[in-house]
């Protein structure tokens, strides 16, 4: 039987054998070395250095105590009055004057707001000097309209009239009309009050009749 030897088997044991060898021999020589005769131990005592010695801190200075000032003692000024002797008279202080009285002033009334118009108790004709009858219009006439109305009439101080309102109506606008257009020409003697002249109201009837030729 023939062994095939691999050709790196030789290498490799020689290898392992020169490992063991030197193994062995790193062992041998521990323990075939003789220890040393004789140990010396050195002590070494560590000193330690001088340290700087430390120079005391300053105490920080210690403020002054203040001293309490003094006040001035407040010293009342009290003037001295002389001794009065009995002997002599005391001024009694002055008496205060009496204040006056006040006196009451009449006051003047105050004026009088005038008074409303004035009604007459006649009719407006009795105190009007210059009057006029009013005209008949001539187309009342030819249609035969006829008729009595009231008005209700003011004067002013002037006697003049200056409202004239229908409160009964003869039953034709042109009738009526006729009587108003002829009473504001009037011119009326006021009457008077106090010795001035005032407003009056008075009424004044009308009568429009046709009369034959």
């Amino acid at each position: 039987m023939i062994i095939k030897r691999n050709p790196t088997f030789l290498p490799g044991l020689m290898f392992v054998i020169a490992a063991h060898g030197a193994l062995f021999y790193f062992l041998l020589k521990q323990q075939f070395i003789a220890p040393p005769k004789q140990l010396e131990t050195l002590l070494v005592n560590f000193i330690p250095a001088a340290r700087p010695k430390e120079e005391p801190k300053p105490e920080p200075p210690v403020p002054p105590k203040s001293q309490p000032v003094k006040k001035p003692q407040s010293r009342q000024l009290v003037a001295e009055t002389p001794a009065i002797s009995e002997s002599e008279p005391v001024a009694l202080p002055p008496q205060p004057e009496p204040e006056p009285e006040p006196v009451a002033v009449a006051e003047p009334p105050p004026a009088q707001m005038p008074a409303g118009p004035i009604t007459l108790s006649s009719e407006l004709s009795v105190a009007c000097p210059e009057l006029n009858a009013p005209a008949y219009p001539a187309l009342s006439r030819r249609l035969g309209e006829e008729g009595k109305l009231m008005l209700r009439v003011e004067l002013d101080e002037k006697g003049r009239v200056n409202v004239a309102q229908v409160i009964n109506s003869s039953g034709f606008k042109r009738l009526d009309e006729a009587a108003m257009a002829a009473v504001k020409t009037w011119r009326c003697n006021p009457p008077v009050r106090n010795g001035q002249p005032v407003r009056a109201v008075a009424l004044q009837p009308f009568n429009f009749v046709l009369q034959g030729d």
